[in-house]
């Protein structure tokens, strides 16, 4: 497994802010709505569970979350529909780009724009993805050989230490698996979600390096973007 890259330390720092603002609120509210589809039950869907657990850790009010399994529902509401792109950055960095909405013809060309304004450019489809595996990511300012036993037992694929906590990586199937014994370990998690893992990170110096974060900061905050993921070390 590479090894964790920068821009994921820099979104658990940015997540504190987008979340006061109620932007982070909106991105996991449409996840929430589109993975309700195939079922309002956690505990029969999967993919609600890892989503509902993203709510949980950033504080998302309960009629927040509510309102989002509810859109399932609601006729009137706007049908939103799942989208990846696939992206260079300066440097030649491979990014992916996950996109929730209720109108495509919209929102790529806004991604498009963002990208080229900030030194970036679209790729096509296949081109980057395959430098990326889908992986369950979990984040604890944990540390130690404990955690990382639990998190092997457990069935973890690999376990980072790094200078602000601890970094697991599991199969995509495996992420609240994992999740649960480490909660009952007594470990505080503070985030579990799938993430697009690079096979291989790209070493950035401080210039590109710079350059790199201003766009991703640019993609990330688009209404419709939900998660964007990087190979840049």
């Amino acid at each position: 497994m590479s090894g964790h890259s920068k821009w994921a330390t820099t979104k658990r720092q940015k997540a504190v802010v987008d979340a006061k603002r109620g932007a982070l609120f909106t991105k996991i509210g449409n996840q929430i709505a589109i993975a309700a589809r195939a079922g309002t039950d956690p505990a029969m869907n999967p993919s609600l569970a890892v989503v509902l657990e993203k709510a949980r850790l950033a504080n998302m009010p309960k009629a927040n979350i509510e309102r989002a399994i509810a859109r399932v529902a609601d006729k009137n509401a706007s049908a939103l529909i799942e989208e990846t792109y696939e992206a260079y950055g300066p440097g030649g960095v491979g990014i992916i780009i996950e996109v929730a909405t209720d109108n495509k013809n919209r929102t790529m060309p806004e991604v498009r724009h963002t990208l080229e304004k900030n030194g970036g450019r679209m790729a096509e489809p296949g081109s980057v993805m395959f430098q990326f595996n889908r992986k369950g990511v979990i984040f604890t300012k944990s540390k130690g050989d404990e955690l990382m036993m639990t998190a092997l037992d457990a069935g973890a694929e690999d376990v980072a230490e790094e200078d602000d906590g601890t970094t697991i990586y599991t199969a995509s199937t495996d992420l609240m698996k994992v999740r649960n014994a480490l909660v009952e370990a007594g470990t505080e998690i503070d985030s579990a979600e799938l993430q697009y893992v690079a096979t291989n990170n790209v070493p950035v110096n401080d210039e590109v390096g710079a350059k790199l974060e201003k766009l991703l900061d640019a993609v990330d905050d688009l209404d419709d973007v939900v998660a964007v993921h990087t190979n840049a070390d």
